[in-house]
């Protein structure tokens, strides 16, 4: 967590002073009517939310430092559901969604929320976080957070909060999605970079998710270049899985100037030599990206094709070649079949750098599907290129993951057109395919 920089304190401070001055603070604190609350909250919650979002898109590590300044009296509990909301999401899951560890943030705000003397106001706006933040924590976990409210009111509420439906998995995961989904495309997420190879060992997974959030949801990125490179220059985290996740998140999603480059060419170097199986390592990585919400195509390639040496007799320098290829060429272009034939024959079906292979093809085919409008698909789906580029996709399918993308890809885009087909029938037409099925 890293301290405010001078130009946010400043800032901070003149709404503060503003929130303190205001006739609608005076006029609640003497009437405490709800409408003048909620006047204060029009005024200056947008004021707040803007540094917010200028903190997180200009210094991200400062945003927990940000958060626990707002918890301040000065700020009037002003702004802080919102913020309530981001520690929920920020916090890591595993696949059970569940907190990997405490959340600690989550419960500091909160916490902070149920002191406050605007509780009773703040309460409207905090239910549904509270209840995706309660699921996914575990039950001794929220019995500790609520041993340190006295007040039987706030403690009611919060017991309110906690539902035996989210004992469900699959509750859970849809609560999550749809709560989630609300902040998709913010920019919420903090970390702090590990000095020890304990630290990293501990905590990486989240500084992984936050920077893969970073990368997915898009925007400038270079305020985090001098702690990656420090991250990297560090010895103790040298010759580790971490080391390799971040060399390729560096690599792939960076813009980097001449003496980063170097700079980034030289670690790549020195771990491809000595840390064992590196190159099965960064492809397995590799894959996961593609095979995420990164949208990866051909520009994130092109970094990594600049900062490596092909020569160097490995796997990487043979998964790089054919997907240059790829990505020249275009992979319905005969020469690039025939290459990618050529590599399927010499490689292990099962091997990474066919997995890796496999879902760029695939990438590229779902791209195209998914930009044709349902015309566009019935007129694609009955011309020779729509069969290249099927038996493309297809004809590496030693996997059956390919195989099974592509058939959702078309189950997906045939149901929309059914569906559309039937939304045009009028009534008469409807009741005449009723009859005649």
């Amino acid at each position: 967590m890293q301290k405010l920089d001078e130009k946010y304190l400043t800032r901070l401070a003149e709404i503060s002073d503003a929130i303190q001055k205001s006739p609608d603070l005076a006029q609640y604190l003497d009437e405490e009517e709800d409408e003048f609350y909620n006047e204060l909250r029009q005024a200056y919650e947008p004021l707040l939310s803007e540094i917010h979002h200028q903190v997180a898109a200009e210094a991200p590590l400062q945003l927990a430092t940000l958060e626990k300044t707002l918890l301040e009296d000065r700020f009037e509990g002003l702004y802080l559901p919102r913020v309530l909301g981001y520690s929920v999401l920020r916090g890591e899951i595993n696949d059970q969604f569940r907190y990997v560890r405490p959340n600690d943030h989550f419960k500091e705000i909160l916490l902070a929320i149920c002191h406050s003397p605007h509780f009773e106001q703040l309460r409207k706006r905090i239910g549904q976080s509270i209840q995706v933040g309660f699921a996914m924590s575990s039950d001794i976990w929220i019995t500790n957070l609520m041993s340190q409210v006295e007040n039987k009111r706030i403690r009611f509420f919060l017991q309110q909060q906690r539902n035996e439906r989210f004992w469900d998995i699959k509750e859970r995961e849809d609560i999550y999605l749809r709560y989630s989904s609300q902040f998709r495309n913010e920019l919420y997420f903090s970390a702090d970079f590990p000095k020890s190879f304990g630290e990293m060992k501990a905590n990486f997974s989240a500084l992984r998710q936050f920077l893969i959030k970073r990368y997915e949801v898009g925007g400038d990125n270079s305020s985090l270049k001098s702690q990656i490179k420090i991250f990297l220059d560090n010895e103790a985290l040298q010759n580790s899985e971490e080391y390799v996740e971040m060399l390729a998140m560096f690599g792939n999603f960076m813009d980097l100037e001449k003496a980063e480059q170097d700079s980034f060419k030289a670690h790549f170097k020195r771990e491809r030599t000595k840390f064992d199986d590196f190159d099965e390592k960064y492809l397995s990585f590799l894959l996961h990206l593609y095979e995420s919400e990164l949208n990866m195509d051909a520009s994130h390639d092109n970094r990594m094709l600049l900062l490596t040496d092909r020569s160097t007799k490995d796997k990487i320098s043979e998964y790089y070649r054919i997907a240059d290829k790829v990505h020249s060429l275009g992979y319905v272009h005969p020469e690039t079949m025939e290459a990618v034939q050529q590599f399927c024959n010499s490689h292990e079906g099962l091997s990474v750098e066919m997995d890796c292979l496999r879902q760029l093809i695939l990438n590229y085919f779902e791209r195209l599907i998914n930009g044709l409008t349902t015309a566009e698909y019935l007129d694609f789906s009955k011309s020779p290129r729509f069969s290249r580029n099927t038996c493309t996709c297809l004809a590496m399918s030693d996997s059956t993951l390919p195989l099974k993308n592509v058939a959702q890809i078309h189950s997906k885009i045939t149901d929309g057109v059914h569906r559309q087909t039937r939304q045009r029938l009028s009534g008469h037409q409807a009741i005449r395919l009723f009859s005649v099925c």
